[in-house]
């Protein structure tokens, strides 16, 4: 199962670290982790390569985070906004496999 965990501060997603597998097919056939790393991808690279904010990232096997904290970064939000959303209709479609988590600071 992919676990995603948004931390939220003052109602704004402030980071994220998603880890797994969807396990909904197989390597190289599973469109859930394809649909995942997609959007993760696309988040990753707009808020540090499109935008230039600095950000915290780990990057391990089957696992990443961003972290934005230390200062608020308006510019961030419609992309973790949009992020989190598509993981939430993600988990809605695919409940056995995505499991979102949120926390607020």
């Amino acid at each position: 199962m992919i676990t995603a965990k948004f931390r939220f501060e003052k109602g704004r997603c402030s980071a994220f670290a998603v880890s797994g597998h969807a396990m909904f097919a197989d390597f190289g056939q599973d469109i859930v982790c394809a649909s995942v790393s997609s959007a993760l991808q696309l988040t990753v690279n707009g808020i540090t390569e499109v935008l230039k904010l600095p950000a915290d990232i780990w990057v391990a096997e089957n696992e990443i985070s961003l972290s934005l904290s230390g200062q608020r970064h308006p510019a961030a939000d419609p992309m973790l906004s949009a992020f989190y959303l598509q993981m939430q209709l993600l988990a809605e479609d695919y409940p056995n496999h995505i499991q979102l988590i949120t926390s607020e600071v």
